[in-house]
């Protein structure tokens, strides 16, 4: 399912794409943005050599699949066909992907490193963050689960391998490194993707939904957008972070939805904190009390001195927690209990 963003003019030269496929019409009823986030304590770069490239995928590759999906969205009638990838998550047969691959699909199949095709059917999906899960019966023989690593621990430079299906090229290898950390992308329904991994090693559509990796074998994102001129590879990939997948496919498992907290802002960072740029009405932040033009200081005591802290504070939450919020207003310092609320879809 080729999903290509519509970005503003001034963003011609340098367009953020979805990667889950090739096969069917653009479609452009969505906005991305990738935003630099500045980041201190980077590390020197790294080379990965072919032989822990090669390691990694005797390791991986068998629980890697190619995800076909049919969907009823061809502009000239009928049924289209598209493909991404994604990979086994466990032993019952739950893969994850991205929740661009299989939007508006009518049906789901996998194929497996032996060649092997099972029909699969949607668990859950998350939109806010592009994930997905969907289950499939298979035998114990061709499952094989990877594990998710800690993004956290990820250094810049690190090596990581990516694997999958970019253009319908099944068991498909590339090498690269970290090439910085704490990104923002946007989701299909135009929330924040915080904390999103950039990385070099080539990517391209059909690639969305398999595994970033690293040296261990590891599952430390999920490769969802690239950025680029053409539309194809240009060394600038983004992943969704593996801890952000335990926690949405945890929840897509349990009741097979996501609830995500909700202030209720728009925010721009400013220059002694985050100001507010709107209030929305009847939201946790209106009933506080918060008022556009205030400037959020802390979260929970914790400082915030930038747009995307603001955003990650409140994304570690649940609904219905109860946080305290300072803030600047006309030049006073405020402080303010908040119950958060849902995200709307």
């Amino acid at each position: 399912m080729t999903r290509i963003f519509a970005v503003s003019a001034a963003l011609l030269a340098a367009v953020a794409v979805g990667v889950a496929s090739y096969a069917v019409a653009t479609r452009d009823d969505a906005k991305t943005v990738v935003r630099e986030v500045t980041v201190s304590g980077g590390t020197p770069t790294a080379a990965t050599s072919v032989a822990s490239a090669a390691s990694v995928f005797q390791s991986a590759n068998r629980g890697v699949v190619e995800i076909t999906v049919s969907t009823s969205s061809s502009p000239y009638g009928g049924q289209a066909q598209a493909q991404g990838s994604g990979f086994v998550y466990d032993g019952a047969g739950h893969i994850v992907t991205n929740e661009h691959v299989v939007e508006g699909a009518n049906s789901i199949s996998v194929r497996f490193w032996n060649g092997a095709t099972y029909k699969a059917s949607l668990v859950g999906t998350d939109p806010s963050t592009d994930v997905a899960v969907i289950k499939l019966n298979a035998p114990a023989s061709v499952l094989h689960p990877i594990s998710l690593g800690n993004s956290s621990v990820l250094q810049v430079g690190q090596p990581v391998v990516a694997i999958g299906s970019p253009y319908g090229l099944e068991n498909t290898v590339t090498a690269g490194i970290v090439s910085a950390l704490h990104r923002e992308m946007t989701a299909p329904n135009n929330f924040t993707i915080g904390d999103s991994i950039q990385t070099d090693a080539p990517i391209n559509h059909g690639n969305s939904g398999g595994p970033l990796l690293n040296l261990s074998g590891q599952v430390i994102g999920i490769n969802s957008q690239i950025k680029s001129d053409s539309g194809d590879n240009a060394g600038i990939g983004f992943a969704v972070p593996s801890n952000t997948v335990k926690s949405i496919v945890t929840q897509l498992l349990t009741s097979g939805n996501v609830q995500h907290a909700y202030l209720g802002v728009k925010i721009t960072t400013g220059q002694n904190g985050v100001q507010l740029t709107n209030v929305y009405s009847g939201t946790a932040a209106a009933k506080a009390g918060l008022q556009s033009g205030d400037v959020i200081t802390r979260v929970d005591g914790n400082k915030i001195t930038n747009a995307s802290e603001l955003s990650q504070a409140i994304d570690a939450k649940r609904p219905g927690a109860k946080v305290s919020i300072t803030y600047l207003r006309n030049g006073s310092t405020h402080t303010a209990g908040v119950t958060l609320g849902v995200r709307p879809s």
